[in-house]
């Protein structure tokens, strides 16, 4: 046995050798485990304590704003992030629980150079009967890029309590409402005293509107004055300005590179062409915009007009003529809702080549029933021709008066949804549709980061302040209040009556100008030229 075991057994010398190599390997393994584990600790430690600075979370610590936004809480807020010295849980809950300032992301790098009086100081006026969720987005997506001022005439869900005192305590933001007495100081002005406007009273549906929206341009226009306004534009909340051709995404960069000469620019309008029926947001989800006649080859327009026309009665949903702005300055009045005219000469004007107005129309199902909830008309062929300008509206107006919800349906995906991809590609090569996303990225930022829910969460804050502010006030006004005096028994001091005593209507007074001017009727919507105006010039050109 022993001489079979002994083999196995190895020497006293190898043994330890043995032990010693494999100490060293588990101290080895050891001292890796360890040494990152007490690295990150370490690294750890520091950084709760604030003794190490992580440059990928650095932030810029001066006050940065964007263009148009000096007064509202986003750019007069101290900072746009704080660092609290204290790691409890309730600093946590403060800062997610903010509402009173709304927030906006700001990278580091980012460089808004902004003047605390921003010239040219840009307002937009705007007619408009919608809810928050298309007025908010429009707004401090025009705020972005320049526009200090909104003048906004509200009627309908958009002067409604929940909507108009969210708008009224946006800074910069001015709300009108039609009551009566505005109607009455409306009938009372120049333009309802004239003729160039006077064709279109006293018609319903969009001719309606199209004189309000002239009316309130004229308001607009004295209001600009006296906030000490540059420029005045006329826009939908369904339209966005894009100012492309400009040194940096801004309206305000883009009309200070303006000749000092020029009267009014002219903004040609992109139509939105959308590529599905069941849009919720049209500005966050569409981005896709068939360009303006202006900003095309004749060829390529008039060579792919019916591939693009679809089968409607023009090229264009709707208008094609654009909209325009204006500098403010003497005797300027509105000539429609898409120009704007002089009463002592003719505006020196310009149309712009890149720039263009986003119009996102009939962009959504509901758009069809809205439109026709909101007009009385006959769905007739002849009765639509006194309630609508245009004919696509017409066409619109009778499918949703007449037809099945099926039928709608199917209307509106044949008409308005560009669901054949190959068509849109052939389209898009060749310049007749174009893809913008600029847009749709900053109102989805300003949306992810907050602004629209912290203007609300700040309109219920401050209404809540004005309310307990008036009840204080009245009480301590009440208890000045004699007993003798007895409520609904005095009458109203002259100044605060009823304005309309006077029966002269001072437009009259303003008529009485030594100067004879030739008095332009208004530029109504219209559709961008047809393959019959193409034949026609052909016509005449083998004419002469």
């Amino acid at each position: 046995m022993p001489s079979l075991t002994a083999p196995l057994r190895p020497p006293s010398g190898a043994g330890a050798s043995s032990s010693s190599g494999s100490s060293f390997t588990s101290r080895v393994i050891l001292l890796l485990t360890v040494l990152p584990l007490a690295l990150a600790s370490f690294a750890f430690v520091l950084q709760w304590r604030g003794g190490l600075n992580d440059p990928a979370s650095a932030w810029p610590t001066d006050t940065q704003r964007f263009p148009g936004m000096e007064n509202s809480p986003i750019g007069s807020s101290s900072s746009f992030f704080s660092v609290s010295s204290s790691s409890s849980s309730s600093d946590c809950a403060e800062i997610l629980g903010r509402s009173s300032s709304p927030s906006f992301p700001f990278y580091h790098g980012w460089k808004f150079d902004f003047d605390s009086d921003p010239r040219p100081k840009i307002c937009i006026t705007s007619s408009t009967s919608a809810g928050l969720e298309q007025i908010l987005p429009w707004l401090f997506y025009h705020k972005v890029i320049g526009v200090t001022t909104f003048f906004l005439f509200v009627e309908g869900e958009a002067a409604k309590p929940a909507v108009s005192t969210v708008l009224e305590s946006i800074p910069g933001v001015k709300v009108i409402y039609r009551t009566s007495d505005l109607e009455e100081k409306q009938a009372k002005s120049r333009v309802w005293n004239e003729t160039w406007l006077s064709g279109f009273f006293y018609k319903p549906c969009n001719y309606e509107l199209f004189v309000k929206q002239s009316l309130n341009m004229e308001m607009a226009i004295v209001m600009a004055r006296d906030a000490g306004v540059d420029w005045i534009i006329h826009l939908d909340t369904d339209e966005l300005i894009y100012p492309a051709g400009a040194r940096e995404y801004s309206l305000r960069q883009l009309l200070s590179d303006i000749p000092s000469n020029v009267d009014m620019v002219i903004f040609p309008n992109y139509e939105s062409s959308i590529e599905h029926d069941d849009i919720k947001d049209p500005f966050t989800e569409v981005s896709m915009f068939k360009k303006n006649y202006d900003h095309l080859p004749k060829d390529t327009y008039f060579g792919l007009y019916k591939e693009a026309t679809r089968g409607n009665p023009n090229y264009f949903l709707t208008y094609g003529n654009g909209k325009s702005a204006a500098r403010i300055q003497d005797f300027l009045r509105p000539n429609g809702a898409h120009r704007w005219h002089n009463y002592m000469k003719t505006p020196n004007e310009i149309k712009l080549d890149e720039a263009a107005i986003l119009h996102y129309t009939y962009a959504k199902f509901s758009d069809l029933t809205s439109r026709r909830d909101r007009c009385g008309c006959k769905p007739t062929k002849e009765d639509v021709k006194r309630c609508f300008i245009l004919d696509f509206d017409r066409d619109a107006f009778i499918i949703a008066s007449t037809a099945t919800e099926e039928e709608m349906h199917h209307w509106y995906r044949d008409r308005v949804v560009w669901t054949d991809k190959q068509i849109n590609l052939k389209l898009l090569r060749k310049g007749i549709l174009t893809r913008i996303y600029t847009p749709m990225a900053i109102i989805h930022g300003l949306k992810e980061s907050g602004v629209f829910s912290n203007a609300v969460a700040s309109a219920k804050s401050l209404s809540k302040e004005k309310f307990l502010s008036s009840m204080e006030k009245l009480q301590n006004r009440s208890s000045l209040v004699p007993n003798s005096v007895t409520a609904g028994t005095q009458s109203l001091p002259s100044s605060n009556r009823k304005i309309g005593s006077h029966t002269e209507s001072q437009a009259t007074g303003r008529k009485v100008l030594e100067i004879s001017v030739i008095q332009e009727k208004a530029v109504l919507p219209s559709s961008p030229p047809r393959l019959e105006d193409l034949h026609r010039e052909f016509h005449e050109y083998l004419a002469n």
